[in-house]
């Protein structure tokens, strides 16, 4: 038998989940059991309410709980929590959408059948919907933000630095997003990427049109970029579609 997971010092929680990657389906039921207040907690901070096991809404969570493990990349940094985190609130999210779709398509049919009463409650619904999404996506960013920031630490790199060293010119920081998406291509680059926390100059000048002297001035920020590349990261990926298509 195992035990209890918090007993065994030695294995990390990034480790179980590796372990249940290679095959340890027992312990991946041990860790879900585990979890699973972690997982109401985490879907009930989204659905604004108190969420018991047996609801829908929990039964999304521990889906995406298990997707989680499924998904995790050790050597990609992270805590595998703030990972389940946050694609247990996106998956919440996606089921949300749908619902509200559904109950829109039935508002219609009570608009037509009940007239201006059934029409204002459609719209009163619908606007506290879009709130609710604003409200929502403006927390998934700032988790994003916060995840991806934790990363960034294990390179050295800091907020400030980016702002401090990323190119001032478009083309510029055209070139190191190619860099940094040339990088990210390459399964084996990325991996020294993670391993060794540094950037792999020499396989990269080999591979872009670009000098050395280029790619180490832009180190920090070719690293920012790679790692939202190889990342989960839905928002801030929106900004480098951003900065590609200006």
């Amino acid at each position: 038998m195992f035990g209890t997971l918090l007993k065994r010092r030695e294995r990390t929680l990034e480790r179980t989940v590796v372990e249940i990657q290679r095959g340890n389906e027992a312990l991946r039921n041990e860790l879900i059991r585990q979890y699973k207040p972690f997982i109401v907690k985490t879907v009930s901070s989204v659905c604004k309410r108190f969420i018991h096991e047996e609801d829908d809404e929990a039964s999304i969570g521990l889906i995406a709980f298990n997707e989680a493990i499924e998904k995790y990349a050790l050597h990609k940094g992270g805590s595998f929590l703030s990972f389940a985190e946050l694609l247990i609130k996106r998956r919440l999210i996606d089921y949300i959408r749908k619902e509200v779709r559904m109950r829109e398509a039935i508002w219609h049919v009570e608009d037509g059948e009940n007239g201006e009463q059934a029409a204002q409650t459609y719209v009163d619904a619908k606007l506290s919907v879009e709130e609710f999404y604003r409200q929502i996506e403006q927390e998934q960013r700032r988790e994003e933000i916060l995840h991806y920031q934790q990363v960034l630490k294990q390179f050295g790199i800091h907020f400030h630095d980016l702002v401090e060293q990323s190119p001032k010119h478009k083309d510029a920081r055209l070139n190191a997003i190619r860099v940094a998406q040339l990088l990210v291509e390459n399964e084996h680059l990325v991996h020294l990427l993670f391993q060794k926390k540094q950037l792999p100059i020499k396989q990269l000048e080999a591979m872009a049109s670009v000098s050395r002297k280029t790619i180490e001035r832009n180190r920090k920020y070719i690293i920012a970029i790679a790692v939202i590349l190889a990342g989960d990261y839905i928002y801030l990926k929106d900004y480098i579609k951003g900065v590609l298509s200006s």
